[in-house]
């Protein structure tokens, strides 16, 4: 029996298409992870909106039957969270992009501007990012303490910026190393000077970056303990980890009001990350891959 071309168009039509079982067996591992990462946080925001007799009586995922919103006001005026909140956001809203800044210019120079030393200077650099900062606690304390900066705001943000900038920089000159020197060179020409070429031209190419470095740089400033724990004696100078972790010493029994405090933490750095997460993958791609 002869075949028709409609014939065989129509059957291939038809035709269904090949499974990829290894796509579908990593959607699979996907999905896992994602269960196993999300229940923690599901768990938490649960159990903020319970009694105490409920958490006891009831599943940890099942739903608060009667939702406690007031266990938030409680625990944020319990555990004095308007003033460490305050302070965290100082230390944050300043050191955060203030080191993005000096990132980004530190990187430039070294990936667009020749003098003496640079190799040697960006070797040093990344030297810094291999040291941990927990043996260097001590001799931080020494350093601080002995500039009187103790249980002030520069005395956090100076260390964090020395700690994190390090960082930054190779992942940001990584980043202008792949950009076409023609770009710079012809502003040159134009009589350009590097500040307006770093303002005009690479900052806006390398904002994807720099917002996923933002990300990054928010979450650890955030979220940062020991060092506060350190350098901040004064409880009136203490950010969120510090008040949190203080709170839970008191509270801990109070199942309700610190997971509260857990929610009221966790979610600055959370929606942050949902604002600038869509250039978060592609930023951490460009700099990784670029030079």
């Amino acid at each position: 029996m002869t075949l028709t071309a409609a014939s065989i168009e129509q059957e291939t039509a038809f035709e269904k298409p090949a499974r990829d079982w290894v796509l579908i067996g990593l959607w699979i591992a996907l999905a896992v992870v994602a269960v196993v990462w999300i229940a923690p946080f599901v768990f938490i925001i649960f159990t903020s909106l319970k009694t105490n007799a409920a958490v006891m009586n009831s599943s940890a995922f099942a739903l608060p039957s009667d939702p406690q919103f007031s266990n938030y006001v409680t625990a944020w005026s319990r555990g004095r969270f308007s003033t460490t909140f305050f302070n965290s956001v100082i230390i944050t809203v300043i050191k955060v992009p203030l080191g993005l800044f000096i990132s980004a210019m530190a990187a430039y120079a070294l990936a667009k501007i020749e003098f003496k030393g640079r190799k040697l200077l960006l070797l040093a650099i990344l030297f810094g990012t291999m040291i941990p900062f927990q043996v260097m606690l001590a001799p931080l304390f020494t350093l601080v303490n002995g500039l009187h900066l103790i249980d002030t705001y520069p005395g956090v943000i100076l260390p964090y910026l020395a700690f994190g900038i390090p960082y930054q920089v190779f992942i940001l000159q990584s980043f202008f190393r792949g950009i076409p020197k023609e770009l710079s060179e012809a502003a040159r020409i134009d009589g350009a000077s590097h500040f307006i070429i770093f303002r005009r031209i690479f900052l806006p190419v390398c904002l994807p970056v720099l917002a996923a470095l933002l990300i990054l740089d928010f979450v650890s400033t955030w979220n940062e303990f020991a060092m506060a724990l350190v350098l901040l004696q004064d409880r009136d100078m203490w950010t969120l980890p510090l008040g949190l972790s203080a709170f839970q010493g008191q509270f801990s029994r109070d199942y309700g009001q610190l997971n509260s405090a857990i929610v009221m933490t966790v979610l600055p750095a959370a929606i942050v990350y949902l604002i600038f997460q869509r250039y978060f993958v592609s930023g951490l791609t460009s700099g990784a891959v670029k030079g």
